[in-house]
């Protein structure tokens, strides 16, 4: 029988952003604003804790400007009643350096990446390519990679826990995988960066940083059918999610489910 969980988002941190910055080809409103939100997700059941993505660490520098902090992401999700000592899993959607910057502050927890995800990073022509090697941090690569003790590489789709499921779909990196999680309100797909924002899903728009044009679009398809509904996909970076769901009170997070 299926885990029921709660699923929340803790938004960690911000930026103003354009919207030329986050969506492919031209656009005539390519200078407005179009803010950015940074998030974990936190899926916890009374059986386990895990959490997907593990964000931007704030003690570190990051290649980004005008990102404003509002907490650690561990501590957004001690803020939610879970030691990140107790947290089971960290489910790592792709290894981008604003995902995966504080793994190690969730000492238990085993860590989640597709094969596929860890194989190109770790492989000879990601190195080569300097629009996309910015966009990873050797000593998170370290992290993860250099402790197979802790690391579960998994292939495709595959079921963590009853009631949790991870699934590969590409697209924005070469092992991009969703999570799918089974709450009271139904299946919640945590989309990370296979959507960045609503508008992708609603508009059918790609965001410009992608590893496979095709991919990003049946990403967006694997996603839909994946979910309940629309509205239980959630967008990676978009702060509209802070304006769809309920807020916790003292805590920058809110209850998707």
């Amino acid at each position: 029988m299926s885990e029921v969980f709660q699923v929340f988002a803790v938004r960690y941190a911000s930026r103003a952003g354009r919207r030329g910055q986050h969506f492919l080809g031209y656009d005539e409103r390519w200078d407005e604003p179009h803010p950015t939100a940074y998030y974990v997700w936190l899926a916890v059941s009374p059986q386990r804790a895990v959490v997907v993505d593990a964000g931007l660490d704030p003690d570190r520098g990051v290649p980004l400007d005008g990102l404003e902090f509002h907490c650690s992401p561990a501590a957004g999700v001690a803020a939610l009643g879970v030691d990140p000592a107790d947290v089971d899993q960290v489910v790592l959607s792709h290894l981008h350096y604003d995902h995966t910057g504080t793994v190690a502050r969730f000492p238990r927890a085993r860590r989640v990446v597709q094969r596929a995800e860890a194989d190109y990073w770790s492989g000879p022509v990601a190195k080569r390519i300097a629009r996309e090697r910015w966009l990873v941090s050797d000593d998170d690569l370290r992290e993860v990679l250099g402790a197979p003790d802790r690391l579960d590489v998994v292939e495709g789709d595959r079921e963590l826990a009853p009631g949790l499921s991870v699934h590969l779909v590409g697209g924005h990196t070469a092992g991009m995988q969703l999570t799918r999680v089974r709450t009271a309100r139904g299946w919640v797909v945590l989309a990370s960066d296979a959507a960045h924002f609503y508008e992708n899903l609603e508009q059918d728009r790609l965001f410009p940083i992608l590893h496979s044009t095709p991919a990003m679009y049946a990403g967006f398809d694997r996603a839909r059918e994946l979910a309940d509904s629309a509205d239980l996909v959630v967008p990676g970076h978009d702060p509209k999610v802070f304006a769809r769901f309920p807020q916790v009170e003292g805590v920058p997070a809110v209850r998707v489910a």
